[in-house]
């Protein structure tokens, strides 16, 4: 184990945090670096769907601030796709905007080639940037925070020692050994671990646009927001300079593939219907952790599984496919966590094992350890011991 991937005493970030300007709100259509034509489009899908809207309210939903809102009703009038109603509530600088008959027959044409509504999307290259700022392994984790993070489990201090360097190192884990011995719980316990030291928050987008497709990002099952406002954000705030709500401040996630892991699965989901992307689960996962459970009981063989993940687990990268036949490259950010009860050797040949370069096993616990347990959930269920 390198010296990168060693315990600390204490908790602190490797790398320099993140630029405060990544956040700060675009003024112009120009400036949040999407085409004028996919914005145009999402703000009359957003008027057919909604009927009637204001600059505010219309920003609320798309998640732009009032100066760009206003270029994009501007311009959808002056194309006589909407028509001002009246004004807002206040009777103030607001005005109530609703589509044209034109501007519905348009809104059609959108909806044919896109259903997505909602938050705008960022474009790849901010994406990128933005998880590059913040990488997993930019995080030091003390011999502390690993104990606070699995006090609730019976582990031996070597154990410990390793979980700690492991996820210090930001390279996957194979966590390994006979069912039931918490393989599952420790990779729920790694997730702490992260949110406990500085740096424990990434921001993740509501979508992001790759050659004018969009694809949805933000899943509230797998991040969870945070309202305290990171350092750049704070910063942002005492300038009393307007933040990007199009990014989504978020504990680092945790995303669990078991059994009903397949090839597909790891590909961007297309809906056929609604014509945009769903991100695939490792990258729902980037900036914190992947855990594939019941490694080798998948439909698919683990030697494939395992061969898609060659380039990703190297390179930190991943690349995904449009439908449009367009290939694209997105970071791989994510501490990927193998765990199994099969012996290591039966899932893959030994030149991949060496890829993956913290292996622990998980032994089953002597009757000593046994019996500690077994007074720890008595204590927690309120069984007298």
């Amino acid at each position: 184990m390198s010296s990168a991937a060693t315990m600390t005493p204490n908790g602190s970030a490797k790398t320099q945090p993140l630029n405060p300007r990544a956040l700060t709100a675009p003024t112009t259509i120009q400036e949040t670096g999407l085409p004028e034509e996919l914005l145009v489009q999402l703000l009359v899908r957003t008027l057919y769907t909604q009927g009637e809207l204001t600059e505010r309210t219309a920003g609320e939903i798309m998640k732009l601030p009032y100066g760009v809102m206003k270029e994009l009703f501007t311009l959808i009038q002056r194309e006589k796709l909407c028509e001002v109603k009246g004004h807002g509530e206040s009777l103030g600088v607001l005005l109530r905007y609703v589509l044209t008959e034109a501007g519905r027959h348009r809104a059609n044409a959108f909806m044919d080639l896109c259903r997505y509504v909602g938050p705008a999307p960022v474009p790849l290259n901010q994406y990128i940037d933005m998880i590059r700022s913040q990488p997993v392994n930019s995080l030091t984790i003390d011999r502390r925070t690993v104990t606070a993070a699995t006090e609730h489990l019976v582990l031996t201090p070597g154990t410990v020692d390793q979980l700690g360097e492991a996820v210090n190192s930001g390279w996957a884990i194979f966590l390994y050994g006979p069912p039931g011995n918490g393989k599952t719980v420790l990779a729920e316990a790694i997730g702490k671990m992260l949110e406990a030291v500085g740096g424990g928050e990434v921001y993740i987008p509501y979508a992001m646009e790759v050659d004018g497709q969009i694809i949805q990002v933000f899943d509230p099952i797998t991040h969870v927001r945070v309202d305290a406002p990171q350092e750049a954000a704070r910063s942002l705030i005492e300038a009393k300079v307007e933040k990007d709500t199009r990014w989504v401040l978020c504990k680092r996630p945790i995303e669990f593939a078991g059994g009903e892991l397949t090839m597909a699965t790891l590909d961007l989901s297309f809906n056929a219907s609604a014509k945009y992307y769903k991100a695939p689960p490792h990258i729902k996962a980037n900036g914190g952790v992947f855990l594939i459970d019941d490694f080798g009981r998948q439909l698919v063989r683990p030697r494939d599984l395992l061969n898609r993940w060659i380039v990703p687990l190297e390179k930190r990268v991943d690349y995904l496919t449009l439908h449009t036949g367009k290939v694209f490259q997105i970071p791989f950010d994510t501490i990927v966590l193998f765990a199994t009860n099969l012996e290591p050797a039966k899932l893959a040949d030994e030149a991949f094992l060496r890829r993956i370069r913290n292996k622990i096993y998980i032994a089953d616990p002597t009757p000593e350890r046994f019996k500690q347990i077994f007074k720890e959930v008595c204590k927690r269920k309120g069984v007298p011991f």
